[in-house]
């Protein structure tokens, strides 16, 4: 059995050495190799490498299009290892720590910036020196929806902090057929994210200033006794619910709140194909209560390899991606942009409606805890509240139990040679 394990591990070692060795072989053969990521964001990109091969016709151009956890492993792998096999990399704006403190990005020229990019986004590609390492390329922000419709029956005003939203919740959850509100409670990223605006509305948050634990505090603790208030207006198994759950449930018409809504989900709410609450579905950035609206970002980013073969063409193609004209073409498929020219476009307001309100909450965006292992942070966090949802923690207990099992995660973090 032992001599097996290890056949094993030596098989599945040479595998990844000839997976790198095959992605780098690829990439050699081409001038520019993109990773990317799969669904509307790869359609935008494939968008955008038709339009940039107009002006360098002769560029061989290979777009790879990865779901996020497959994105993910394949960069670190082959950064990790200077393969050289991408010369642009797409990443989610929790993975930049890592690949900054690694040592694994290019800098970039502030040239590449200007005052028409949303500032919030465009800090999440600076390492704490104030390099400029990455460039935002999709402007995604949680949003928080209400129903006008209901407000108005029940002679009530959009909520202002999370006390109106939960008098909200309470009293058109008293209706047949409706909830008062609704999240997903599945533990992970998915319950955090919607406890993290309503966490940072109270004060609190999940590290300190000084990279410690701080989860277990008196602000957080308030928050999450909202949010277990919220809960009791909310659908019975709301704990298990994902995202396909909140937007069924919004476009059936079967909740008067969302906490969480992101701007993927929202086109769906005005067809009348999908939707029995078109029109009626309004949107702004999560309340504030102690400190203002403070909307999580999810940022998507785009950059260049240490490692890269042709840093040069990826330049360009950053600078065209990011261009109005480029963000406005893609904003027309459905992908939020990064500009505010683009948000105040009077052809796009007019087919995405919420425009406006998107803008507000990306300015007042905030960004998720800037450490390595904020994947495990969240995971762990995410358990702590999910068993807070079913019953099985008191709030108490829920955060002293995060807060200890976070703390030696930081503690690694901090230590670690790269």
């Amino acid at each position: 059995m032992k001599l097996f394990t290890r056949l094993r591990a030596v098989s599945l070692a040479v595998a990844a050495t000839v997976s790198l060795f095959t992605v780098a072989t690829s990439a050699g053969a081409a001038d520019l190799v993109i990773a990317g990521r799969d669904d509307i964001y790869g359609k935008g990109l494939t968008e955008a490498v038709a339009g940039f091969r107009k002006q360098h016709p002769d560029a061989d151009i290979e777009l790879l299009k990865l779901p996020n956890a497959n994105l993910y492993q394949k960069l670190k792998l082959s950064m990790r290892e200077a393969t050289g096999a991408y010369d642009l990399v797409m990443m989610d704006d929790t993975w930049a720590p890592e690949f900054m403190a690694n040592g694994w990005l290019k800098p970039l020229p502030v040239a590449l910036i200007d005052a028409d990019m949303v500032a919030s986004t465009v800090a999440l590609g600076r390492a704490p020196n104030g390099s400029l390492y990455a460039l935002p390329v999709v402007g995604n922000v949680e949003m928080f929806a209400y129903r006008r419709d209901l407000l108005a029956k029940y002679k009530l005003q959009a909520p202002r902090n999370w006390d109106d939203v939960l008098k909200i919740a309470q009293t058109t959850a008293a209706g047949a057929g409706v909830s008062g509100v609704v999240f997903r409670g599945t533990k992970g990223n998915p319950v955090v994210t919607g406890f993290l605006p309503i966490l940072w509305a109270y004060g609190g948050d999940v590290i300190d200033a000084n990279g410690r634990a701080a989860i277990d505090s008196p602000q957080a603790l308030a928050a999450l006794k909202m949010f277990v208030s919220l809960k009791a207006c909310a659908p019975k198994d709301v704990a298990v619910y994902g995202a396909a759950e909140v937007r069924d449930a919004l476009q059936k018409g079967a909740a008067a709140q969302a906490i969480e809504v992101w701007p993927a989900w929202v086109p769906a709410l005005d067809d009348p194909k999908q939707s029995r609450v078109v029109g009626e579905v309004a949107l702004q950035a999560p309340p504030g209560q102690v400190k203002g609206p403070a909307p999580m970002l999810g940022i998507w980013q785009m950059a260049i390899p240490k490692d890269a073969r042709h840093a040069a063409l990826a330049q360009d193609f950053l600078a065209y991606l990011t261009s109005r004209e480029t963000q406005t073409r893609l904003a027309a498929m459905g992908i939020p942009p990064t500009r505010k020219s683009v948000f105040e476009d009077a052809a796009l307001v007019k087919q995405f409606r919420w425009y406006p309100d998107q803008l507000k909450a990306l300015e007042a965006g905030r960004a998720r805890p800037r450490v390595k292992h904020w994947e495990q942070i969240e995971s762990l966090l995410g358990d702590a509240l999910q068993l807070v949802l079913t019953g099985q923690l008191t709030p108490e207990a829920a955060l002293r139990q995060a807060s200890q099992k976070i703390a030696p995660v930081l503690a690694a973090a901090a230590t670690a040679v790269n």
